[in-house]
């Protein structure tokens, strides 16, 4: 009998007969039943030939059986393949196996089939205009502009300490993207002003009159003052970039090079504010807390301005209105400034 390790070879190669065979009749013969009325016997006269037959692509071998049962005009005759004993069956079929020269050319035509995609990919990005979402943050500190001039420390209570002044924004992002050098970026999302003021004892109080910023009195270890505003914003910035690349500019967000800037207006609606201060007592961190309005302005509206350069951008956003009503607080108009993650 013929060594049976070569029916696996078959089976791996991409077959699954219903039923296998040996043929008693044929020491070296195997009869492999496909389908219901289809059969291919396999007939090897020199066991010789084992070694060089573990190597054959029968995956192709049969591939082209089949092909050339489907060109066969007589498609209701019996088909049958024979091999001679010499030459082996590469004459018939031309299966030879693989060289390492071979596999190297079916590689290049793979990077050549990839090259190919990511042309298309390229022409199918350029169809403008087209549009992407994303999500960003916003990170930064906060201040305020009064009658036109940056408040300096010690100038007024309601001063801020640039450092632990945060603001804080969560955006969804949806760009638009008109040519390659041009775009439209549209937000929503929540934003956080925390003015955390100079004086640690700085007391925030609402009366008849307005808002008045004065000294808590308290014998106490005051540590942090500070007042805190949240809001529902939303901008529109239209971008510039310089970008000049052929591929990998499309719309998602840090994946280009290059220079880009934009300036667009926004608006915002407040939510929440409240004072907060937070002081020591035995050792224990206590907090007094407050919400209120202040007589803060529910309306905002400003400029922002976004600079990008390669995978870093900035923000810069300016209040155009002052953060309390008139005539009930300070003349102060809020800005920020950071970075966008």
């Amino acid at each position: 009998m013929m060594n049976l390790k070569i029916i696996p070879a078959i089976i791996l190669s991409g077959f699954f007969p219903l039923f296998i065979s040996a043929q008693n009749s044929m020491p070296d013969t195997v009869v492999i039943e496909l389908a219901s009325s289809s059969k291919v016997t396999f007939t090897m006269q020199n066991k010789s030939d084992l070694e060089q037959l573990k190597q054959y692509d029968y995956q192709a071998l049969f591939d082209d059986i089949l092909l050339k049962l489907e060109n066969n005009t007589a498609s209701d005759a019996n088909v049958t393949t024979t091999t001679p004993a010499t030459p082996p069956v590469e004459q018939v079929y031309d299966q030879k196996p693989q060289t390492s020269s071979e596999y190297d050319h079916a590689d290049r035509d793979d990077e050549e089939d990839e090259e190919e995609y990511d042309d298309d990919r390229d022409r199918a990005i350029e169809r403008f205009p087209n549009t992407r979402h994303f999500f960003n943050g916003d990170l930064g500190m906060n201040n305020y502009f009064e009658n036109g001039t940056i408040q300096t420390p010690g100038n007024a209570l309601y001063t801020v300490h640039p450092w632990g002044s945060w603001y804080v924004g969560l955006n969804v992002v949806q760009r638009t993207r008109f040519s390659r050098h041009f775009s439209l970026e549209g937000s929503l999302g929540i934003s956080w002003n925390n003015f955390k003021f100079d004086e640690n004892n700085t007391l925030i109080t609402k009366n008849e009159d307005g808002v008045s910023f004065e000294l808590d009195t308290r014998e106490l270890n005051f540590t942090k003052s500070k007042l805190t505003v949240s809001y529902l914003s939303a901008a529109l910035v239209p971008m510039f970039n310089t970008l000049n690349h052929q591929k990998g500019y499309e719309c998602e967000r840090y994946r280009y090079n290059g220079f880009r800037i934009g300036v667009g207006p926004y608006v915002g609606y407040r939510l929440m504010s409240y004072s907060k201060q937070q002081f020591e007592v035995d050792g224990d961190t206590r907090f007094d807390r407050e919400r209120n309005n202040f007589y803060l302005q529910n309306l905002r509206y400003g400029l922002r301005l976004q600079i990008g350069v390669n995978a870093v951008d900035f923000f810069f956003n300016y209040d155009l209105n002052e953060l309390f009503e008139e005539g009930k607080g300070p003349g102060l108009n809020a800005y920020s400034f950071g970075l966008i993650f």
